[in-house]
């Protein structure tokens, strides 16, 4: 049976849908949004669109009241409903850097070829049997690549593998989740990004679907930051370091950096953010606690952001 990815909407909740869709259902508020998604200047919407005031102002006004967009001092912004909900429709993105499905695909190692073969079944109804195998075979390679020891490659690859095409159905709009999507990144996963994913995780719960990925991955998540989080009471689950993605990023409604500069693809239609935060690696363990605590503050604010309760 497939899993459930969400839950049938509640009356009151596909009221509100029904509005938001139906003032998108305007092609002018369609592109008024678009427009500030992409990060343009409001002030600027009539001479962009080639509209009256009057007109992008009443297309302001429905988005505003169906709670698309809220008025700040720096103009209007989307919210966070907006982003989660429709961020990803609001741009269009070239789709040339996806993997060719019709490239030659290399041999599998025999254990791999196991790993495919289920994913295959399991992803059946999503992707075709040559494209589960190519990103098998690049998540093995990838991990591989970072690999000390390698007796647990295969479950690894397994798991990993699964979470990008995961990532790569949503991203391209197969398969539609309730819950928003946050990617944290940091250089070597093994610690900031790990930390904020597990206080995230811990905090919202289902509420909302967390990755993480590094820019350049480390073998192992820091021993000395799992001892930190156990004796903040926060569990940290089978987690372990991955390299970053380009469909991660692109399943992403939130993608939150962490010191790891221009690694992060960009793309329209997600919420960006970036964290100034000190790597815990070469800290001693009362800086360790500093840089939790300040993340939990930060992911406190991000949750408070998304309008999640905790």
């Amino acid at each position: 049976m497939t899993p459930r990815l969400g839950r049938p909407l509640e009356p009151n909740e596909a009221k509100e849908r029904a509005r938001q869709a139906a003032v998108l259902g305007d092609p002018l508020a369609l592109r008024v949004l678009s427009t500030i998604a992409s990060g343009d200047d409001p002030s600027h919407l009539s001479e962009e669109l080639r509209a009256s005031g009057r007109e992008v102002e009443a297309s302001l006004a429905a988005l505003r009241s169906v709670g698309m967009l809220s008025l700040g001092q720096t103009g209007d912004a989307l919210t966070a409903e907006a982003w989660v909900r429709y961020g990803r429709l609001l741009t269009s993105w070239s789709s040339a850097s996806d993997i060719d499905e019709a490239a030659p695909v290399e041999p599998l190692p025999e254990s791999i070829v196991h790993v495919a073969r289920d994913l295959a079944y399991r992803f059946s109804s999503t992707f075709n049997e040559q494209t589960v195998v190519r990103y098998v075979l690049e998540s093995y390679q990838l991990l591989n690549a970072r690999a000390k020891t390698r007796a647990h490659l295969p479950a690894l690859t397994a798991r990993y593998a699964a979470d990008r095409l995961e990532a790569l159905a949503s991203a391209r709009g197969i398969v539609l989740r309730g819950t928003p999507e946050v990617l944290f990144v940091c250089v070597r996963n093994a610690s900031r990004s790990q930390i904020a994913a597990a206080y995230l995780s811990h905090l919202a719960g289902s509420s909302v679907h967390v990755r993480t990925a590094g820019s350049s991955p480390d073998e192992q998540i820091n021993p000395r930051v799992i001892a930190s989080l156990r004796e903040a009471g926060i569990p940290l689950p089978d987690e372990y370091p991955k390299p970053l993605t380009d469909e991660v990023v692109r399943a992403a409604d939130y993608v939150i950096t962490m010191g790891c500069g221009d690694a992060c693809p960009v793309y329209p239609g997600r919420r960006y953010m970036d964290w100034s935060l000190d790597d815990p690696t070469h800290l001693d363990e009362a800086g360790i606690r500093r840089v939790r605590d300040d993340i939990r503050s930060r992911v406190e604010q991000l949750i408070e952001e998304m309008g999640l309760k905790h």
